[in-house]
């Protein structure tokens, strides 16, 4: 967009021209009602693409499979699941087919379904890397769950799969579909309140009894709270910004005596620091209700989301009070899905592609390392990857 932005009268043209390029992608496909014969000539146009949902946890309990109801582009075509009980009850409630049920052991047998088109991995973090393979390997397009990976290896060796089945992936960053953050994204980029000299974020819950166990065994989840909702600092920070660090420093938050975090940490602390002198302050944890923030201070004012990282109930504000961030909330995981589909009908790159989860994991580890020895650690050999907006 090369409409100015620092008048009152092209900020409104700005959010007006915004909302028209969100609407293509909110959920239900408010902005895509057309039939899906406008993609004529595409060989699978005449048809909404096939989702399988390997792992039927809380999230695709919750969120995704509800909308996957919402979505124009795509469906709930398939589930993949250990639980015979959970088998049956979604194959009654969404009326699948009995042939689109597999469990773990009979998942390869995908290969042979022509109506799963997209695989949506939703297990437990050192998971991903095994069942995206396997759904390269059967021939289908993939969406993965964030973190990409528990390590940079794991990751890298999911995008060679891919890139050898020629089929696309995708990392579920559903905010980058949300109109708040993609506002963040692009008030920070085109630098519309001048230069960006710091930012502030921090995420997280009190965990408890109540929890999914497996957050933290670290054989599982790969660490605690920065895998699980410190990551959505870290993006907020860089698509904010527009730029990938160059160093990190960190420290763990202690011990809370709970007994929880015998394997992961309770909490971190870290600070980005950029190129041109910027830093980024951000705090995760497990010990601790956070509502989600998200706040960027530059050289002409600043802007910050509170809530800025949930399901839902997202707001914004800024220091002129222009109304930039009075937006509606949408549902963000069948904009993310519907998005996807159309990369795959349309063949255009996906904005969350898998070298951007790549990139993710590299500074997961950074800021690991930093915790863990006490010092900076430079971040120069990390994929330089700007997010699109």
């Amino acid at each position: 967009m090369s409409t100015p932005v620092h008048s009152r009268a092209s900020r409104r043209d700005f959010l007006r021209t915004l909302s028209l390029g969100a609407g293509a992608t909110l959920a239900g496909g408010a902005g895509l009602a057309q039939p899906l014969s406008w993609l004529a000539g595409n060989p699978v146009a005449e048809r909404k693409l096939g989702v399988a949902l390997v792992g039927l946890g809380n999230y695709s309990t919750g969120q995704l499979a509800p909308a996957l109801q919402q979505t124009t582009f795509c469906q709930l075509a398939s589930i993949v699941t250990g639980s015979p009980a959970k088998a049956a009850q979604w194959q009654k409630q969404y009326k699948l087919p009995t042939g689109n049920c597999y469990d773990y052991k009979t998942f390869d047998r995908i290969t042979d379904n022509p109506a799963i088109d997209i695989v949506y991995v939703v297990l437990p973090n050192a998971l991903h890397a095994e069942y995206v393979v396997r759904a390269a390997q059967a021939g289908k397009h993939v969406i993965c769950e964030k973190p990409m990976a528990t390590s940079v290896a794991d990751a890298r060796r999911m995008i060679a799969a891919m890139e050898k089945a020629g089929k696309k992936l995708s990392i579920g960053y559903r905010l980058h579909f949300e109109p708040h953050n993609q506002v963040m994204m692009r008030l920070g980029q085109k630098q519309a309140y001048g230069t960006i000299k710091h930012l502030a974020a921090d995420n997280g819950f009190k965990f408890g009894a109540g929890s999914t166990p497996w957050r933290v065994n670290k054989q599982l989840s790969g660490g605690g709270p920065l895998m699980d909702m410190g990551i959505y600092c870290l993006q907020g920070c860089l698509y904010t910004k527009g730029q990938v660090p160059i160093a990190v420093t960190a420290h763990f938050t202690p011990e809370t005596g709970t007994g929880y975090f015998k394997e992961v940490e309770a909490g971190v602390n870290w600070q980005l620091r950029f190129a041109d002198g910027a830093v980024a302050d951000c705090r995760t944890s497990y010990a601790e209700n956070m509502q989600g923030r998200l706040r960027a201070d530059a050289t002409n004012g600043w802007l910050e989301l509170e809530p800025a990282f949930g399901y839902g109930g997202l707001a914004g504000r800024t220091s002129k009070n222009d109304g930039l961030l009075n937006l509606p909330n949408i549902n963000q995981q069948a904009a993310q899905m519907d998005d996807f589909a159309q990369c795959i009908l349309l063949n255009k790159p996906t904005r969350v592609p898998g070298e951007m989860g790549l990139r993710d994991v590299q500074l997961l580890e950074a800021i690991y390392r930093a915790a863990e020895t006490g010092q900076s650690v430079s971040t120069k050999d990390v994929v330089q990857l700007i997010d699109r907006m």
